[in-house]
């Protein structure tokens, strides 16, 4: 069982590294069309200060529970590409977005995370240590995999599947599942209960573009809308173990 759990794992840990690269996988990906603009435009930093976030906890637990490791090393791999990401958000934003994308890290992903260290290392110790810290990331993989939920209301409303990337929905299913299933095998409920939720997710918006998918959909549709309130899946990892982390 042990043996079975690693190498799920590592199929775990393959896919969530896909979706943290997914804004970059093509050529008119997010960050790449950035760049080439040398302007975020209309994109917004929270889902990747979101990811970063939630990377950074699910490292965290990985790394005070034992046996999982793999749990922390492919957060910790979703840490340095978040922080690239927001990084370029820093470079290419308006002074307004990017004072913005300023605060919010300061506020999420320096002071929140800061916060939680502290008050799990001083207050609390053990199992009681393990249990706030994956409470915490499990809600913020909830959150993270249920914003898809308003692109799902879309498709169903205009019967088209133009707004709904469908790699991303491919993946936040195989993801779910896989860690779903490794949480399982490990008996980890932290992970399953995200994970479980995003491979339900993940099968709902597969179901709904085998409904709605049309031969001839609009190339026109902006870049910003396609990816607007998918980015924050992310995970976990597991989205973590997540989210685009991956848990």
């Amino acid at each position: 069982m042990e043996e079975l759990s690693f190498y799920i794992g590592i199929i775990g840990n393959i896919i969530s590294v896909l979706m943290f690269l997914s804004p970059v996988c093509e050529c008119s990906g997010t960050f790449w069309r950035i760049i080439k603009q040398r302007s975020t435009e209309q994109f917004e930093s929270l889902p990747y200060i979101c990811t970063l976030l939630n990377s950074s906890l699910w490292t965290y637990y990985g790394i005070i529970k034992a046996g999982e490791l793999l749990v922390a090393t492919v957060n910790g791999f979703g840490i340095l590409v978040e922080t690239i990401y927001v990084t370029l958000f820093l470079i290419y934003a308006p002074a307004r977005s990017k004072a913005m994308t300023v605060i919010l890290v300061g506020l999420l992903d320096v002071g929140f995370l800061a916060a939680a260290i502290l008050v799990t290392q001083l207050a609390l110790q053990g199992e009681t240590r393990i249990d706030a810290v994956g409470f915490l990331g499990a809600g913020l993989n909830i959150a993270m995999y249920s914003s898809p939920l308003a692109v799902m209301r879309t498709v169903v409303t205009t019967k088209s599947v133009e707004y709904m990337p469908f790699f991303l929905s491919f993946f936040l299913f195989l993801n779910g599942g896989t860690w779903a299933f490794y949480a399982l095998l490990v008996r980890d409920y932290f992970l399953l209960v995200p994970n479980g939720s995003g491979f339900l997710l993940g099968t709902v918006q597969l179901v709904l573009y085998a409904i709605y998918r049309k031969p001839n959909l609009s190339k026109n549709v902006s870049d910003h809308r396609l990816e607007e309130g998918w980015q924050q899946q992310a995970e976990p990892l597991i989205s973590s173990t997540s989210s685009r982390s991956i848990t």
